[in-house]
């Protein structure tokens, strides 16, 4: 038996607000429950075949994690986020192939 794939992953979160206005609006995912004033909330891409990505309202946590998300245009996504006020790390190439921008 082995595992098929991933069905969810969980985020604890410190502002439920900003962090389903991020992904909603910038990132273009569709909320499927809670929303902006949910304790908790659970986002997915368009199509629904990803897994879903789930935000739990918590205090701020100093733990690390990460979630790697596909985009056809991984530089096009670094000056949309430019544009919107954030300040993400320039993308570069990684020693596998793949061109990524760093969180």
């Amino acid at each position: 038996m082995s595992v098929e794939r991933i069905s969810a992953v969980t985020l604890k979160v410190a502002n439920m607000q900003a962090s389903v206005q991020f992904y909603r609006d910038l990132l273009g995912m569709g909320v499927i429950y809670g929303g902006e004033d949910g304790f908790f909330s659970s986002l997915r891409t368009k199509d629904g075949k990803d897994p879903i990505l789930n935000f739990e309202q918590s205090r701020a946590t100093a733990q690390w994690g990460r979630i790697i998300f596909y985009v056809p245009q991984v530089d096009a996504l670094w000056r949309f986020l430019k544009e919107k006020g954030f300040q993400p790390e320039i993308p570069q190439d990684g020693s596998w192939g793949e061109r990524y921008r760093p969180i």
